[in-house]
């Protein structure tokens, strides 16, 4: 019996800094026809009719009019992450095409950066490394102090899968947990780590020591944070982003940051990324930044890649889809 060919999926590159890992790319191979979009443009019409996926890896390779023409077999788009705000959903799905993306992967690795974040801000980590590093330094200060995360009060922006795990981890910390979602968790849900909702997400800002920003990206949260907001929060309150750059003005951020509106901020994302060299917040003292690293361990991408195959699997089979993403 004649085996069946393996499906074709379109990647953007394989290897180097943005592609496809070469250690998932001998996995993936187990199950498609790996084809790098510089192999597809020199060889447009062996492949075109073949391409039955797409998998998106950095956000790429960028899916376009276009691009969906060229494919006239394309069945599903299989993106790594979360997050789909690079994708014209609409566009996409009146071709017929599905989207998929892969929650459930990211949540402990994402939720894990959010506690660092807070963490490392509160004690002043990146400032202390400077201190005990320099060699400028003859001794330490006494009154070089940073803040207390234990029974303080964390307000979660979006209680969903990952600020839910952002919860859990709070807990431990014995902190008073705030919460503000679009719908109420059940009272079980809240009860499981001490969390209360706040209708209003100003009451939330007022009250909280820490603000942990986790939401989509939507035109309803694009600047979610700006002036206003920053200036609700106590002037010795945290603001942390774990979710895409956009959800704050960040010209406002740097203005509540130099006149001391809050305390301090650490950022997982920016926009754009990273930030022109020259930016003002990259000037700052009172900020930690971090290079977009949510899901960047081992394992929280193994699971994403695999999170994929099955997308992909599913969406060529006829069979239910476990991450789709509608419009």
């Amino acid at each position: 019996m004649e085996e069946k060919e393996l499906p074709y999926v379109l990647t953007d590159s394989i290897g180097g800094t943005h592609g496809v890992y070469l250690e998932h790319t001998e996995f993936l191979k187990k199950y498609f026809n790996l084809v790098a979009m510089k192999e597809f443009l020199e060889n447009q019409k062996c492949f075109g009719e073949k391409i039955k996926a797409i998998y998106i890896w950095w956000q790429k390779p960028a899916v376009n009019q276009e691009l969906l023409q060229s494919l006239p077999n394309l069945k599903v788009i299989a993106n790594f992450g979360v997050g789909v705000d690079h994708l014209d959903l609409k566009l996409i799905s009146s071709f017929g095409v599905k989207v998929t993306n892969t929650p459930f992967a990211v949540s402990n690795a994402t939720a894990d950066l959010g506690i660092a974040l807070m963490l490392a801000s509160s004690r002043r980590l990146v400032e202390g490394r400077q201190i005990a590093v320099s060699p400028d330094t003859e001794q330490f200060a006494a009154d070089w102090l940073g803040e207390d995360v234990t029974g303080a009060t964390l307000g979660i922006i979006g209680m969903g899968r990952i600020g839910y795990k952002v919860a859990k981890r709070a807990k431990a910390f014995d902190m008073k947990i705030r919460y503000h979602n679009r719908n109420r968790r059940k009272e079980e849900e809240e009860q499981a780590v001490g969390a209360c909702y706040c209708e209003k997400m100003e009451d939330l800002l007022q009250q909280s020591d820490f603000v942990m920003l986790v939401v989509n990206l939507t035109p309803q949260t694009h600047k979610l944070i700006g002036k206003r907001e920053l200036e609700l929060m106590k002037p010795t309150a945290t603001l942390i982003n774990i979710c895409r750059g956009p959800v704050i003005d960040q010209d406002a951020l740097v203005e509540a940051l130099q006149n001391k509106v809050i305390k301090a901020a650490a950022l997982d994302v920016t926009y754009p990324e990273p930030l022109p060299r020259d930016h003002p917040l990259l000037k700052l003292k009172n900020i930690i930044i971090t290079p977009h690293i949510g899901t960047a361990t081992k394992h929280a991408r193994r699971l994403m890649m695999k999170s994929m195959i099955e997308n992909i699997f599913s969406a060529l089979n006829g069979l239910p889809i476990p991450n789709e993403v509608f419009p």
